[in-house]
């Protein structure tokens, strides 16, 4: 990669050094020719005359010596503040009598500026339930509804007060497999109504579901939720709260949803949308190449 204001890539230099000493070229008509400085034509030929190709990459433009740079026994001093009493730089700087700035381009150089990078991320737990049905993640989307083309794709219609609509979605754990509806609300029967179609759906596909996974929310909590969906064999669970990373496969289809579909193209109304689901599901799940599992189709995992 070559520097953003670099007039000449590897190539340009190339084709300078090329002209200059193999086809005969001054070094003036060279830089003329490829719209640079004579200074900069001879710059580049006298590192190909010493290192070869290798002499025509670009080198770091970081100083040999920084007199000015903090000494590392005061960079030492702050971030062990940092670390000790979560300060920002302002106080940091009150406390240990550096002026912010220091204080701020120490901790961005040490990847320190913000509060969550003091603490270690949780390393990263991947699973995946043996067989299909031996778990399905159930979660819900806001999105507004839609009454006209709105500023996001180009329009000027402002529609205010008009609402929103929930997408409902249920995708199983080990073959990817989706199912979605757009509805008016996430209430609990709202829910408890679109988990029973879910089960048809998968069903009909040849899988039995065991298991489903939600998050908190309060139509999974709810009575009517857990003994409509016990009632027929399948046990309820719940992830941690405050932790969405446990229902990550929902989490992952929800951004599918929006990108391939949601917020895909403009729609004149939300009724539009809606009619559109029906098709991206049935291209996510048999035409699509899954990245999480190493691009096979949902369906793939299901007739194995």
């Amino acid at each position: 990669m070559h520097h953003g204001s670099a007039v000449l890539t590897v190539h340009g230099r190339r084709i300078i050094c090329r002209r200059v000493l193999q086809e005969g070229w001054s070094v003036t008509s060279a830089a003329a020719a490829a719209g640079v400085s004579r200074q900069t034509a001879s710059k580049w030929v006298t590192r190909f005359r010493e290192h070869g190709d290798a002499g025509l990459a670009n080198r770091s433009t970081k100083p040999h010596r920084s007199p000015a740079r903090l000494a590392t026994r005061h960079v030492a001093r702050i971030a062990r503040a940092r670390l000790r009493l979560r300060w920002g730089p302002h106080r940091l700087s009150w406390s240990l009598r550096y002026p912010r700035s220091t204080v701020y381009a120490v901790l961005r150089r040490l990847g320190m500026s913000r509060r969550s990078q003091l603490e270690p991320k949780p390393p990263t737990r991947r699973y995946e339930w043996p067989a299909p049905g031996d778990l399905i993640h159930l979660d819900t989307k806001k999105l507004g509804r839609i009454d006209g083309i709105g500023k996001r794709f180009g329009g000027s219609k402002r529609s205010r007060g008009i609402g929103w609509n929930w997408v409902h979605l249920a995708v199983d754990d080990h073959s990817r497999l989706a199912y979605a509806e757009e509805l008016p609300d996430e209430l609990a029967l709202t829910a408890t109504a679109f988990t029973m179609r879910a089960l048809t759906f998968f069903a009909e596909h040849g899988i039995r579901v065991r298991r489903v996974l939600s998050d908190n929310g309060n139509c999974y909590r709810s009575r009517v939720f857990r003994d409509t969906v016990q009632g027929t064999g399948i046990a309820t669970m719940r992830t941690h709260p405050y932790t969405p990373r446990t229902n990550g496969k929902a989490e992952a289809m929800v951004g599918t949803l929006l990108r391939g579909w949601a917020y895909r193209r403009p729609y004149g109304s939300s009724e539009e949308r809606i009619a559109q689901l029906s098709r991206f599901l049935h291209t996510y799940n048999h035409y699509l190449p899954h990245g999480g599992l190493d691009g096979a189709r949902p369906i793939d995992r299901v007739r194995q």
